[in-house]
């Protein structure tokens, strides 16, 4: 006789067994797949390290700081041709790049409200308000100047001495003295053009505010043309004097945007408001805050060693004011 239940049970031994089997091997062949060297994770982990990294490090310096250095002596001597310094591009409020970072290739840009407004004596970090396709090296389309006169400021040179509404604005003490008379070799024409103004005898001149209305006539188109070209705007005069601006016939403009004046330290030798006139406030970088390194970049060196001897070590770590 067969015992079913027997054989029951020995089909289920062998089925139980067989599964246990399968199961095994499954397992066996999935572990190679699932198994991640020690090395391999080290090296995800060091390269998400890197990634963040840099991540962390654009966002600094496209909000926060950046470094700069100074090619020229217009600063002289609260900064010097040589000296690399740390600016605050946060205080003047966050804006996004106005360019394609290394081009002049404008893009799309925004801007929240500024941590503080400029104040008058700040040391400012701004994109030059000119022509940037004039410009082949992106690096000097940032000047640094001092602010000397913000939006409705009366601004008045009277032999190299500054009026900013009827008061003389002293020179820092860390600006180059200056000569008894002014001899400069900076002989560009000025701004506003057809002024009649001098670099030490200039003015007076009101400093654009938003909201101001500027009357234009065929007699003063020279000296406001270009100035609201800059804000966006077709000008042109006719044959019987009459002012377009966009086409349309007009006799006055109103002023889109805050402007400031800016001179450099080395008021005989700088190219400033002066020369190239306003900053417009969506120009604005940042303010100078410290020196971090400086070296004399025009000293003759043939060796690391006799470069480092152009470091100049009390200039590292001064706040710039």
């Amino acid at each position: 006789m067969i015992d079913m239940n027997g054989a029951s049970r020995e089909s289920g031994r062998e089925g139980g067994n067989a599964a246990s089997t399968l199961d095994e091997q499954l397992q066996n062949e999935e572990s190679p797949k699932q198994a991640v060297s020690p090395a391999r994770t080290g090296v995800i982990s060091y390269v998400k390290t890197i990634l963040f990294t840099i991540f962390i490090a654009l966002m600094l310096k496209t909000f926060v700081i950046e470094a700069y250095r100074i090619p020229s002596g217009s600063m002289e001597n609260t900064l010097l041709a040589g000296d690399f310094l740390f600016v605050n591009k946060f205080v003047y409020g966050l804006r996004t790049p106005r360019y394609v970072p290394l081009t002049s290739l404008a893009i799309p840009s925004v801007s929240l409200p500024a941590f503080r407004d400029v104040q008058r004596g700040d040391v400012i970090v701004f994109e030059f308000p000119a022509d940037h396709a004039e410009m082949s090296d992106p690096e000097s389309l940032n000047y640094i100047k001092r602010c000397i006169g913000l939006p409705g400021d009366t601004v008045w040179i009277v032999s190299g001495r500054v009026f900013v509404n009827g008061r003389e604005l002293v020179a820092p003490t860390s600006a180059k003295a200056m000569r008894s008379a002014w001899h400069g070799r900076l002989e560009r024409g000025l701004c506003p053009a057809g002024a009649g103004f001098s670099k030490e005898e200039y003015g007076p001149l009101v400093v654009p505010k938003k909201g101001d209305l500027i009357n234009v006539a065929s007699g003063n188109l020279d000296r406001w043309k270009g100035f609201i070209e800059e804000e966006g705007h077709t000008v042109e005069a006719d044959a019987a004097a009459v002012v377009r601006i966009d086409g349309v016939e007009m006799s006055s403009y109103r002023v889109e945007r805050n402007y400031y004046f800016v001179l450099g330290d080395n008021r005989q030798n700088s190219l400033d408001s002066r020369y190239w006139g306003f900053v417009p406030d969506q120009n604005l970088i940042g303010e100078a805050l410290l020196i971090y390194w400086s070296w004399d970049p025009a000293a003759s060196a043939s060796s690391l060693s006799e470069k480092f001897k152009t470091i100049r070590w009390d200039r590292i770590g001064n706040l710039i004011r």
